[in-house]
């Protein structure tokens, strides 16, 4: 078994890469991927740990799209840290989150809750600040019951603490992906939530400018959902693949390899990745 969606403390998990690699091949996993937000600071990290343990390692990122009403996120396989116009987007990406986070300190102060920058950025870690450090620090002053629960009040999209941030228009970011000479894979579909036909719209369009698959056998979808995603991906020849999305203790109950217990993504699926990858021609 395989899990192709993981993320470190280089953007909003608990572990370090190091560690994520760890937890991977204490679940008996034969490759992981390290997808983190908009940032591939972690993955020599966590690929000079995946050869010590005899694990294969997929080079990854995570990049949000701009998009309504939902949420979408571009699962890009087989990128690294190399200087190129891909590096160069997620660095403007990285770059505006950061005005985002003061902008989101101002807002939560206007509400009454306002946060040290410098707790949240301990809470952090690392110079990858997001809102999960916002939500673990608004629990700890005790404005919010758990992080779900901070999220759900404050800090999702329609929150009254939410504060939007620019994002990467989806057909750019596949294209820099492409060229980069990696795969891009649309994330956790029903987060874009879209009925199925809009869906399926989305989809035949995001596949004719180059998408290369769909993450259907998501940690916290149904085995129902997980179907219905993979018989999108096959109508559009495009990629089922999928993943635990773990976040540590930032999502807690999702592990990494089987989700919420029942995820089995098998190792295929990185077979069929790595063909679609060769089968795009050179830039």
């Amino acid at each position: 078994m395989i899990d192709l969606h993981s993320h470190s403390t280089c953007s909003d998990g608990s572990d370090s890469p190091a560690r994520v690699m760890e937890l991977a091949a204490a679940a008996g996993l034969g490759a992981v991927a390290l997808t983190d937000h908009d940032n591939v600071a972690g993955l020599e990290e966590a690929a000079q740990r995946a050869r010590e343990l005899g694990l294969e390692f997929v080079p990854g990122c995570e990049v949000s799209c701009a998009f309504e009403p939902g949420g979408m996120h571009l699962l890009c396989y087989f990128v690294d840290r190399a200087a190129g116009a891909f590096n160069d987007e997620l660095a403007r990406l990285r770059e505006d989150r950061a005005g985002r986070n003061v902008r989101l300190l101002a807002r939560l102060a206007e509400l009454g809750m306002p946060l040290d920058a410098d707790e949240v950025a301990a809470q952090a870690g690392s110079e990858v600040v997001g809102r999960p450090h916002f939500a673990a620090v608004l629990v700890r002053r005790g404005h919010a019951e758990s992080i779900e629960d901070a999220f759900d009040r404050y800090l999702k999209k329609g929150g009254v603490a939410y504060v939007a941030r620019a994002d990467a228009e989806v057909e750019e970011a596949i294209r820099l992906t492409v060229e980069a000479g990696g795969v891009a894979v649309l994330a956790h579909p029903h987060s874009l939530e879209l009925a199925a036909p809009a869906l399926d719209q989305l989809v035949e369009h995001l596949a004719g400018v180059g998408l290369g698959g769909i993450e259907c056998l998501y940690g916290r979808y149904l085995p129902d959902e997980r179907a219905a995603l993979a018989a999108l991906a096959r109508r559009y020849g495009l990629v089922a693949t999928g993943g635990s999305d773990f976040h540590g203790a930032y999502k807690p109950g999702l592990m990494i390899g089987s989700g919420l217990g029942d995820l089995a993504v098998p190792d295929e699926v990185l077979d069929e990745l790595r063909a679609r990858r060769r089968a795009i021609p050179a830039a």
